[in-house]
């Protein structure tokens, strides 16, 4: 199988780079012989897997963190939004700060050639958002695990822009607290299905394919990638205090009883923002855009390569 690795050095604060050489030893002992380009900049690694599937590669290695799977799946489409070819399979070596689509697919915490020893392919679902790109124009980009609005945003901001000294964990967790105490909640109409129409005041809206974000927080517990169905958790009008009074639960995903959490499940979320002030999106770790944003899923379309047995473990 013509097998195309696209990884990113600059993954866990360069920490890629450092450890190429043990990463491609579990790659190539994992994928057999492989073609590799390295990622400079922001978007490089849709060109690179656009280039690739329009060459004939049968199989795409994506080598890094939730970024760059996010940039990577995006080289599956075409820029009218048609998938290339819908029989080339994904392969994903975790690698980067907060490796939270990983968790979900059974490859975190262990050698990724332990993992896909036992890995199998399976279609899964993909999420798509049509949003405002804060330019007075539209895109429209794919996501694999987590798109969210409000807080989680603005606080994706400080992580992306910090320098990644702490592991992944604690970098989300210090990046939240003091995005938090800056951050004011805002006003936006969401809509799910039929199910849910309301102008609500919000900390933060998570609309999930995957089950983790912000560094292994389970915000979404009862997420499944092959269930056509997305997750939205609505993190209420809460303050710094509620949150921090919350976070253990949220890490474990015992949260969406408790009183700032309201749990929704759907195939499509509309949400604008109600007074003026611009609501931030974020989608996998990446910034691309703001609301107005109408988020859909469209199912089994991409075939993703993966130890399913632990993933449906998690």
């Amino acid at each position: 199988m013509k097998t195309f690795v696209v990884a990113n050095p600059k993954a866990a604060g360069g920490k890629v780079a450092k450890r190429w050489a043990e990463l491609y030893l579990s790659i190539s002992s994992s994928l057999g012989n492989t073609t590799l380009r390295f990622t400079g900049h922001q978007g490089h690694a849709t060109e690179l897997v656009r280039q690739a599937i329009h060459d004939g590669y049968e199989r795409i290695a994506i080598v890094g963190g939730d970024g760059s799977i996010n940039d990577g799946v995006n080289g599956f489409f075409d820029d009218s939004g048609e998938q290339i070819n819908p029989e080339v399979i994904l392969a994903i070596i975790p690698a980067g700060t907060g490796g939270d689509f990983s968790r979900s697919i059974g490859m975190s915490d262990v050698n990724p050639e332990q993992a896909l020893r036992s890995a199998s392919v399976r279609n899964v679902d993909l999420g798509r958002m049509r949003l405002s790109d804060g330019k007075g124009g539209e895109t429209t980009r794919y996501f694999m695990n987590i798109a969210s609005f409000g807080s989680t945003a603005a606080i994706m901001d400080k992580i992306n822009s910090a320098p990644k000294i702490l592991p992944g964990k604690a970098t989300y967790f210090w990046g939240s607290i003091k995005g938090l105490m800056t951050y004011q909640n805002q006003r936006i109409r969401l809509r799910v299905d039929d199910v849910f129409d309301e102008e609500l005041r919000v900390n933060s809206v998570a609309v999930a394919n995957g089950r983790y974000f912000g560094g292994s927080m389970k915000i979404a517990p009862k997420a499944r990638l092959t269930d056509g169905l997305l997750d939205v958790v609505i993190v209420g009008d809460v303050s710094l205090g509620e949150f921090l009074r919350s976070n253990k639960k949220l890490y474990k995903g015992e949260h969406l009883d408790l009183k700032p959490f309201t749990f929704l499940r759907g195939k499509e979320v509309i949400a604008e923002p109600v007074d003026y002030d611009p609501v931030l999106l974020e989608a996998d770790g990446e910034r691309p855009g703001q609301l107005p944003a109408r988020i859909d899923l469209v199912p089994d379309s991409i075939r993703l390569w993966a130890p399913w047995d632990r993933a449906e473990a998690g």
